[in-house]
């Protein structure tokens, strides 16, 4: 009987401690768990304007460079301190953000800058946890040169830079779509991007020659004067060409008369019109309208001659 006893006694135990172990086991699943959130930023195109202020430490990396997978680990580290520190810790993939890539000049993997305040300065020291850590509590960043305005990453010149670099990524991008998805080779990729290159330039040329001369246009042409000048000039021309023809006549028939009258005073009369400064005889007594359209003609050159020595 009392053996029988201490085994229920034992049996009840045992159950009623694995139901309080299985009842803490439940609370403990049902209590969130906080997590320290990761440290470790991403910097895009799309958010990368918010490293201008405050103070930041940016890596550029590629998963495919053995040098950045070493790296990682040790930046991680490093980015758990950047809490305590007041340090921003980053990182940018330059495969999938490659206008920042050319933005900050990436020529070499990994690369790391220093921000301070919209200062970029360029990491040249050791790449270890203690290194990064006394460059920044230490403020050794303040040995180093900062990058020039002209080359910082908000400057025109990096603007372009980074809109070149997203435009071959995206030229990069439709030749695999077309060698891999629509099967065109390669020979036909390039030369549908050469003649996509030729037609823009036409294009652009164009619109540069129109913008030129709608915002200089020639003085010549914009002279309010130039179409009269013109057609007084053309009526002149003309004029000339007539006199031409009737003083050839005329010389002809004069020619015959003289011949037949008195021979050499001809000649010498002939003589004297041809040495003329103008190779015709002067003009006469009823030429003064002609003159006086001479004169205006004269003096339209010479107006015209002096506007194209001002242009």
């Amino acid at each position: 009987m009392a053996s029988s006893r201490t085994d229920t006694a034992m049996s009840q135990s045992k159950q009623h401690s694995f139901i309080c172990c299985l009842f803490l086991v439940i609370q403990l699943t049902t209590v969130p768990v906080w997590t320290k959130p990761d440290s470790l930023r991403e910097v895009t195109d799309g958010n990368w304007e918010e490293i201008l202020t405050g103070e930041w430490m940016i890596e550029f990396y590629a998963p495919w460079c053995p040098a950045c997978q070493q790296l990682q680990s040790v930046w991680k580290e490093f980015a758990d301190w950047g809490e305590d520190m007041g340090v921003n810790i980053a990182k940018v993939d330059v495969t999938e953000q490659p206008g920042l890539s050319g933005r900050f000049i990436i020529t070499s993997l990994p690369t790391i800058y220093h921000c301070k305040d919209g200062a970029f300065r360029k990491y040249q020291g050791a790449r270890t946890k203690d290194d990064f850590l006394s460059f920044v509590d230490e403020q050794k960043w303040t040995a180093v040169e900062p990058i020039s305005s002209w080359f910082g990453p908000s400057s025109f010149l990096m603007n372009s830079m980074s809109a070149l670099f997203k435009l071959s990524m995206f030229i990069r991008r439709c030749h695999n779509y077309m060698t891999e998805h629509l099967g065109i080779p390669v020979w036909g990729s390039y030369v549908i991007f050469g003649l996509a290159t030729l037609f823009s330039g036409l294009v652009l040329g164009l619109l540069l020659v129109f913008i030129a001369d709608f915002v200089f246009p020639s003085r010549r042409f914009s002279s309010p004067d130039y179409y009269q000048k013109k057609q007084t000039m053309e009526q002149a021309r003309l004029i000339h060409q007539q006199e031409d023809a009737h003083e050839a006549d005329g010389e002809e028939e004069e020619d015959d008369e003289d011949d037949e009258e008195d021979g050499d005073q001809g000649d010498v009369w002939r003589r004297r019109r041809r040495g003329s400064p103008e190779g015709r005889p002067e003009p006469r007594g009823q030429g003064l309208p002609d003159e006086a359209l001479r004169k205006r003609v004269v003096r339209t050159r010479e107006e015209q001659e002096e506007e194209e020595e001002d242009t």
